[in-house]
Order: structure tokens, then sequence, then C-alpha cells
């Protein structure tokens, strides 16, 4: 076997031919002099053979994959072609993009380790700055997503997810269906919603959604009533729920600040028992409340309440849903409570949008919220984001709807 074959078999090289090949011991580099093999001349827009014009006599370099701790280089000089459709122009290469200077294997290796580890890891063991890791990312991820088109989106969710302190955010839609991250765009202002609709979205599309969860941001809900004229706009169960814990928690803290001595000390440790769901009480938990039903009566009232309301996400029939909800904000209104209060007229503001939930049949934010946890583990693993596209570009790769590592043709995966 000769050192060329050996070569071509050691590095699992396809549809290229080594001519020779140069190690550079000093700069722990491995210079492959390669050709096309059997598919050279082709047209890169309609892939046929073309005659060939001239040869240009400055090579070009493409980095490859590292073996052995040796940094592969492919080099080779184009050939000019005359293609019948297309004209005069310059002959595909078949192991790197048009305009890239890395090859198919490294992109697809920088693919999967981005899914893994920090970016700096993956330059790391790459052998490259990690700025140049995060460009060529950055240009791979929009390669492989130009002209890609959302399809099937029936029901959607909305979010906003932070990237970096300072109140910097990302706007983040969600397929409910699929459990997938179809958009994401810089910034939470109407704008950025509204950017979306309209480039992303055809007419008939957004005609096609027919649910849309979202928080209680009069941004979204004003964008979802002006792109999506059928869609039904469910308030993410999670939000409400959240809200009135809060609400409850607000009951708490001034019941906290009025007390003194051992009226604090009976008060301590209430706050994760009214967090918890109340299947999850054991019987400490119960003989707690039972404790606060004759000592502090009105956090006990506020528990209750809170307790009462989890009832509403089990009905199925809507004018069932209704009932339940007149009647639970009123005795809330004669609980004399300001923070339920508070609780009870944002309520009454998006009835509508709440009883979608039990149109719908339960649809949630759930999915979104398990996505944003990937996103928060994402954020938390580079320890924050300064650069937005580069946050972008990781949520696309972990959780986007198009399979970016896939998109590299199969020939030129390397694991």
């Amino acid at each position: 076997m000769s050192e060329r074959k050996l070569i071509t078999k050691m590095l699992k090289l396809v549809d290229v031919k080594v001519a020779h090949f140069e190690v550079k011991t000093r700069s722990r580099m491995i210079l492959l002099w390669v050709k096309p093999y059997k598919n050279g001349c082709q047209c890169p827009e309609c892939h046929r053979r073309g005659t060939i014009v001239c040869t240009l006599k400055t090579p070009r370099y493409w980095r490859d994959i590292c073996v052995a701790g040796q940094i592969v280089y492919f080099a080779y000089c184009p050939r000019e072609i005359w293609c019948p459709t297309h004209g005069r122009l310059q002959e595909e290469i078949p192991w790197a993009d048009t305009f890239s200077r890395v090859t198919y294997r490294l992109e697809y290796l920088m693919l999967i380790y981005a899914q893994l580890m920090t970016q700096k890891a993956a330059a790391s063991l790459l052998k490259m700055p990690t700025s140049t890791f995060s460009d060529i990312l950055h240009r791979t991820v929009e390669r492989t997503r130009d002209g890609h088109r959302i399809r099937g989106l029936k029901s959607i969710g909305i979010d906003e997810v932070s990237y970096h302190k300072g109140h910097k955010y990302v706007t983040v839609v969600y397929d409910l269906e699929r459990a997938r991250v179809v958009w994401v765009g810089p910034g939470k202002a109407r704008d950025t919603i509204d950017g979306f609709f309209k480039n992303k979205l055809s007419d008939y599309q957004k005609r096609k959604i027919k649910y849309a969860s979202c928080d209680m941001s009069e941004t979204f809900i004003g964008a979802i009533k002006e792109h999506c004229p059928n869609a039904k706009l469910v308030l993410d169960h999670f939000h409400i729920t959240k809200a009135l814990i809060e609400a409850v928690d607000e009951v708490r803290k001034e019941q906290w600040r009025e007390a003194v001595g051992d009226e604090r000390k009976a008060l301590k440790g209430l706050r994760w028992l009214l967090y918890r769901h109340p299947s999850n009480r054991d019987r400490g938990d119960k003989e707690v409340l039972d404790a606060l039903r004759r000592g502090n009566r009105r956090i006990y009232r506020a528990c209750v309440l809170r307790d009462e309301f989890e009832q509403f996400w089990n009905y199925r029939a809507t004018w069932a849903a209704k009932r339940f909800l007149k009647r639970w904000t009123t005795a809330a209104l004669r609980s004399r409570l300001d923070p339920l209060r508070k609780f009870v007229a944002t309520i009454r503001k998006h009835t509508d949008n709440i009883i979608t939930f039990i149109e719908s049949g339960g649809l949630t934010n759930a999915v979104a919220e398990g996505l944003n946890r990937i996103i928060r583990m994402l954020k938390n693993r580079a320890s924050g984001f300064r650069n937005v596209d580069a946050f972008i570009d990781l949520i696309y790769v972990m959780v986007g709807d198009l399979d970016i590592p896939a998109q590299i043709p199969c020939r030129f995966r390397t694991l």
C-alpha cells in the first residue's frame, strides 16, 4: 500500500484524491495536496461537467480536522470551467462550501462539539482561537439555515430569555407540538415579535395557527391578536400560577413585617411551604397549616384560596370553569387581602384567554419552559453571552427545528 493510499484510508477521505503530502514538524501540520476524485470540473450551480478554461496558479487552503495532534490542511489549485448554462465560473469544490476556508468535516465536528461543551473547550480541542471558532460556527449556522422555511406550525409559544446582565433579552418562538425552537430574535419589544410574523411566516401560515400560548405580556398578546386572526390565545398555566403564588407570598411578607418577637418565629420557614403544591405536602406541612388557622388567619386564608384555585386546571367543560372562576374571584375579593385583589383584577382582565386553556385541552407553555431550561443550562455553561449572535447560534444548534449537523453531507460526518 502506498503512503498516499494509507493517508487516504487513515483520514477517511471521501471524494478526495491525495496527490502528495508534506509533514511540517515544527508547525505540527500536515499539508495534503488534493484534487477532486472523479467528480471534478462540475458547475456549482447545476452540477454538470464543464469544459476546463484554465487552472488558477495560486493554491487555496482549507483547514481540516486534527489527527494525532497534527492540524491537517488541504491545498488545491481550483480550475475555471465553462458551463453551457451558467457560463464561466470556478468549479465546485466537493469537500467544502463555495466560499468557506474550512472543510465540511471540520464544520460537522464543530457543530457536535458545540452541543457537548463550551466554545472555549471545543476551540482548544480543535487547536484554534475561540473567536475563530465562534465566527466559523456563526457562518455555518447562517448558511445551513439560509432558505429554511418553517412548516406545519399549528401551536406556538412565545417567551423571552435573558442572555446577559443588564436586562438583555432574546425573544424565542416555539413549536409546541414538536417541542423545538423555530425562531430567535434579539430584544423583547413589539418590533421584535412583529419581525417574526412579518418576515418568517406567510399569511397562509398565520391563518393555520390554531393556538398561541404566552405569558401576560401585553407585547406578546397584542402581536398574536394582530397577526394570527384564527389563533386562540392561551395564557400560560405556569405564569398564572406563579402570579398567584407571588400574591400569597406578598400576604406572608405583610404579616412578617407586622409581627414581632415570637410571632416572627412562628412565621419563619413558611415561604417554601406556601410555594409547594398541595399534592406535595406531607403531614408536617399540614400540621403547620393547622397552626396557622389558629395563629394567623390572613396567611391561612390566602393559602386556602391558592389551593382552591388549583382545581380550575382540572375542569374539562368551559361553562363549569367559568362558573368556578366567578365564584373563586368573588371569594378572593371578600378575603380583604390586597395582593389577592390585585391578582383578581388580572384574572378578570384576561378571563377569556384563561378559559381557552380548557378549550384547547390543556395547552400550556410547559414545552417552552422545558426548552428554556436547556437554554438556561446553555447560558450557564458559557457563563453568559456578550454577543447575542453567539447565543442565538447555539440555541439553533441545540434545540432548533432544523437539525443543523444533519445538513452536512453524510459522507463528511467524521464521528
